[in-house]
């Protein structure tokens, strides 16, 4: 047998004798626990689970960076990316960053999937992310919310839990949730009519949109009627056709200058679809500067006073741009030098010769100069304070178009400064500053939604400023559910929902809005049926000068419909229709020759002797529409006559030429 190594056997001599194993410390009978070992196994448990909670810690903020880094490279590339492609994937990196629990990445991730941003619409998912950032304190995600039960899109219809929704969104500090709920005090929707409930919560949004205009100058978002559209009215005045885009392009590379500030301009601000494009921008009122013209000189001072991506601020060239337009007597240049001395930009500090330049610039009409004068006198900077002389400066400004003079018209009639205190007037004020803001975006691609077919798309687009309170964007929304195009909601609820919005659209004055009102009240669509209010709302309608109106209108007159039965006043309507449009010519010439027809077989005493009817026998016989058959007999009649006579013409000339 061979002999074991020395080492091994070393080893076995000094194995000790191998000890029970441990108890664990549960396993022990309570007798014998002691405190030592209670101790050293809870030492043991708060050492393993302090290990294991910096693990999940270090875990949670590596993902949480990762999402950060994901987010913000997915925006940089949604922000300066043009294709379709780099968005598709900048949507993938948010949704990666969303599965990592960034909160911004779900929110820009459930409105894609709400409204159909870049990728396809999806109204579980959308609700499903909701729902989530809503229980994590998601301002945002309370307010769609609110949006979603307030139409019933993908959750129940509930306006309870939409209105807090809205409260705990305005709670939070959700300017759209703020404005939502002005709105709903300002007219009492399914809360009570409070103004000045109204007043504080569109004072909240107002202030933060002057703000931020004080900062950039811009231009409202044009707000496309789809009625009009699709009674192809013309519509250059809101976007520009790409042929006609392409004739201002040749206009100014031949030396328009008057063109090339234009199409300056709309690069600048980037409205009547044309993109946003400060370099553009800047190339076209540069052409137009160099060749003299003042406004292109004007527009180049207030880019370099404003600094952007493409141009580098500069105070030094401001001046010199400004004062050149200024000495060709343009108001714009001489209210940037203002400016300047107003805010010691470059030159001192001096308010005595920046009023100087704003008055001189007020006298020829720019708006911004004397919006400038408003705030001089309305705090009292370098001139006497005087509320009267600064609420007519805003008052100007305003009529002018100028946004922030009509935020300091709100503060005078909220605080009753220099005017008398109008809650009315306040409220009204701030909601046309409110609308400025940048969701009014959404008008643009809501529309170009519409146009490529996306109808549920647009529909939840325009849904959602609809619940803003934005007049145009009720009457999309309404026209839209009229169409059997809409997918995302049950049919039973479309008219009812058509119904709300095109009441809640003719409140705001809309003539058409107040006809279609009027109609679902006399059919019954979405409502009862109701002769006396469907009255009411055509002559609201008529009132405007609405066609439409006037012959409803007089139909209701001629049958006594909801209103006492005058034949007079139903001709004296048929007429005025048809003064007022040229398009309701023919249908009030069949109307007014069924009206005649009707009151002379009414009159005619042969007829009430001879057959001793009455006209409601006929209704049985003939069927309550018997009019209108003996109208069409007519129309044949008169047709087949007019025929004959040409034909008889036609006959006569080859006569006379053989």
């Amino acid at each position: 047998m061979k002999a074991l190594p020395l080492a091994l056997l070393a080893l076995l001599a000094l194995r000790v004798p191998a000890q029970e194993p441990e108890k664990s410390f549960e396993n022990q009978t309570e007798d014998n626990v002691s405190k030592q070992e209670a101790l050293n196994e809870s030492q043991r448990l708060s050492v393993k689970d302090t290990f294991s909670s910096q693990e999940e810690q270090a875990k949670k903020e590596k993902n949480e960076e990762r999402g950060r880094h994901l987010y913000k490279t997915s925006i940089k590339i949604l922000k300066h990316s043009k294709r379709k492609k780099e968005k598709n994937e900048a949507y993938q990196l948010l949704t990666k960053a969303a599965d990592l629990g960034n909160l911004k990445a779900m929110e820009k991730l459930a409105a894609a999937l709400l409204f159909g941003y870049h990728v396809p619409q999806n109204i579980t998912a959308a609700v499903a992310l909701y729902e989530t950032l809503a229980e994590k304190g998601s301002h945002k995600g309370q307010t769609v919310l609110g949006f979603m039960s307030s139409y019933g899109i993908g959750v129940e219809y509930n306006q309870a839990k939409a209105l807090l929704y809205y409260t705990f969104g305005s709670l939070g500090g959700n300017l759209i949730s703020q404005m939502i709920l002005g709105y709903r005090y300002w007219l009492g929707i399914n809360v009570p009519r409070n103004c000045e409930a109204a007043l504080i919560n569109y004072k909240k949004v107002a202030k933060f949109i002057a703000d931020k205009l004080g900062k950039h100058d811009d231009m409202p978002v044009e707000k496309m009627r789809l009625m009009e559209r699709s009674e192809n009215m013309s519509y250059n005045n809101v976007f520009l056709d790409w042929d006609v885009q392409q004739y201002y392009k040749f206009l100014a590379k031949r030396g328009d200058t008057q063109i090339q500030v234009y199409l300056g301009q709309l690069h600048l601000v980037g409205r009547k679809g044309v993109e946003k494009d400060h370099s553009k921008a800047f190339y076209y009122f540069l052409k137009a500067a160099k060749a003299g013209n003042a406004n292109g000189m004007a527009f180049l001072g207030k880019m370099f006073l404003e600094g952007s991506v493409a141009v580098i601020q500069s105070n030094a060239t401001a001046f010199k741009y400004f004062t050149m337009a200024a000495e060709k007597g343009n108001a714009v240049g001489i209210w940037g030098l203002g400016l300047l001395y107003f805010q010691g930009r470059g030159v001192p500090l001096n308010y005595t010769v920046a009023f100087k330049y704003f008055e001189e610039a007020a006298e020829k009409g720019l708006a911004d100069a004397q919006l400038q004068l408003g705030i001089m006198y309305h705090s009292g900077t370098g001139v006497k304070k005087d509320y009267k002389l600064a609420f007519k400066y805003f008052y100007v400004a305003s009529q002018n178009g100028q946004p922030i003079a009509v935020y300091y018209l709100g503060q005078m009639y909220a605080a009753g400064t220099g005017v008398f205190r109008s809650c009315q007037n306040a409220v009204e004020l701030y909601r046309s500053v409110c609308e400025l803001g940048s969701w009014s975006e959404k008008f643009l691609t809501a529309y170009f939604a519409y146009q490529a077919g996306e109808t549920d798309s647009s529909l939840v687009q325009y849904a959602f400023l609809a619940e803003m309170g934005y007049e145009v964007a009720q009457s999309n929304s309404a026209y839209i559910l009229e169409s059997e195009k809409v997918k995302i909601l049950r049919e039973d609820h479309k008219y009812p929902l058509a119904f709300l919005l095109w009441k809640r659209a003719a409140a705001q004055g809309n003539a058409f809005a107040r006809v279609k009102t009027g109609d679902y009240h006399f059919y019954g669509y979405g409502t009862k049926k109701n002769y006396v209010t469907a009255a009411f709302y055509y002559s609201l309608a008529a009132d405007h000068h609405n066609a439409q109106a006037m012959f409803n209108l007089a139909y209701m007159f001629e049958h006594g419909l909801g209103i006492p039965k005058d034949i007079y006043l139903a001709r004296m309507w048929y007429a005025v229709a048809a003064k007022t449009s040229p398009d309701a010519s023919i249908p009030v010439f069949l109307a007014t020759l069924k009206l005649e027809v009707t009151v002379f077989l009414r009159e005619m005493k042969f007829f009430k002797i001879i057959t001793q009817w009455k006209l409601s026998e006929l209704d049985n016989i003939l069927g309550p529409h018997w009019d209108l058959l003996v109208v069409a007999v007519i129309v044949i009649l008169l047709l087949l006559l007019i025929s004959n006579r040409c034909a008889a013409g036609i006959q006569g000339t080859q006569q006379d030429t053989y």
